[in-house]
């Protein structure tokens, strides 16, 4: 019997011949050009619902210290001496006057988080999509039991009056919310 020597092809012999790929039309995605639309229309709530949660998460947090009281910095160590002493009242921050403002807060219940006595920064949301810290440090003298509204709710802050200024200017064209210190 004789042998036969095995057929060898060459590589890729197997394939099939080429061809030309055939033309697609551009593949659209739907509904991609209208989502920045509906997202701008809807930035007022979603800047609102930012700022809730912000305030939430940060009341949430807690003080770091539970032996203070809320909102209130740690007293300052005394001096050691006369001149010390002396020289703090000179360079001392100047007694301002202050006085009792009513804030309409936009999220009603951030509202019910504070107590008098807690320290909060005012921030107001334009509807424009600029947000800016009004007022830092307020002090809230009083939590009014009126429930929230569709509007939000009341708090009475004691601000200096020229923050009581901006404050009752930034609550007419904007929504205002809280952070507690």
């Amino acid at each position: 019997m004789a042998q036969h020597a095995p057929l060898v092809r060459p590589p890729g012999a197997d394939a099939p011949p080429t061809c030309e790929v055939p033309h697609f039309a551009p593949v659209h995605v739907r509904g991609g050009r209208y989502q920045l639309r509906r997202l701008a229309r809807h930035r007022r709530r979603a800047i609102a619902a930012g700022l809730a949660m912000t305030a939430a998460a940060l009341v949430a947090a807690g003080p770091g210290n539970a032996e203070r009281a809320r909102g209130h910095p740690a007293s300052a160590p005394p001096a050691t001496s006369a001149s010390t002493a002396a020289s703090a009242r000179v360079r001392g921050p100047r007694a301002v006057e202050t006085v009792t403002a009513p804030v309409r807060i936009a999220d009603g219940a951030t509202v019910s988080l504070l107590r008098p006595g807690d320290r909060v920064d005012v921030i107001a949301a334009d509807s424009g999509g600029e947000v800016r810290v009004v007022a830092t440090g307020a002090r809230v003298t009083e939590v009014p039991d009126v429930g929230a509204t569709d509007t939000g709710a009341l708090v009475v802050l004691s601000v200096p009056r020229t923050t009581a200024a901006r404050l009752a200017g930034a609550g007419t064209t904007s929504r205002l919310a809280v952070t507690l210190r």
